[in-house]
């Protein structure tokens, strides 16, 4: 074999090798795109590099992967609906202790599900792998709830997206909720 063919041989190879590293880092990208929806761009925001965003993406999918995630009996989905419940009608005379009685609730439908409770950027974490597309909704219920505002409004709007994260977990979300 000639030197000439050898390289020719050599620089083919390095071209195919590049191809498939790239072919390869579109379709993870495309992959975590599509699964994490709107969280995708705020990771992307709030790392440094769309590569560190995604490294930790695929971070959260192999945390996720390792838990035990399960769904609702019939009778703990029909427990929590009666709980949620109660919470809309205590919202009328009551609007902040029913926001605080909404986030214990959502927290205990996490972790009688599976998810981990430990601290609130961990729970934003995992449930971004399966519940990317109503994330927003808890980020800004809790702003509120932990928030400065005593104002049935924002409350009311605060329950509402509440709401939307507790119909995502107990897998009756509506329409309105997907993107």
């Amino acid at each position: 074999m000639s030197p000439s063919t050898a390289i020719l041989i050599v620089v083919i190879a390095a071209v195919v090798l590049i191809a498939a590293a790239l072919v390869v880092r579109y379709q993870r990208h495309r992959h975590l795109r599509e699964r994490f929806g709107p969280e995708y761009d705020r990771a992307v925001q709030d790392n440094s590099s769309r590569l560190k965003a995604e490294r930790e993406l695929a971070e959260r999918e192999r945390r996720h992967d390792k838990l035990n995630i399960r769904p609702l009996s019939e009778d703990a989905r029909e427990h929590y609906l009666r709980q949620w419940s109660l919470i809309q009608q205590r919202f009328v005379d009551h609007p902040g202790e029913a926001m605080s009685d909404a986030d214990r609730v959502l927290t205990n439908l996490m972790a009688e599900r599976g998810y981990p409770t430990e601290g609130y950027e961990q729970q934003l974490a995992d449930l971004s792998v399966e519940h990317a597309r109503t994330l927003e909704h808890y980020r800004t219920a809790r702003e509120t709830l932990h928030g400065s505002t005593s104002d049935t409004e924002a409350y009311r709007q605060a329950l509402v997206n509440y709401r939307a994260v507790f119909e995502d977990l107990l897998g009756t979300e509506r329409a309105e909720w997907r993107s």
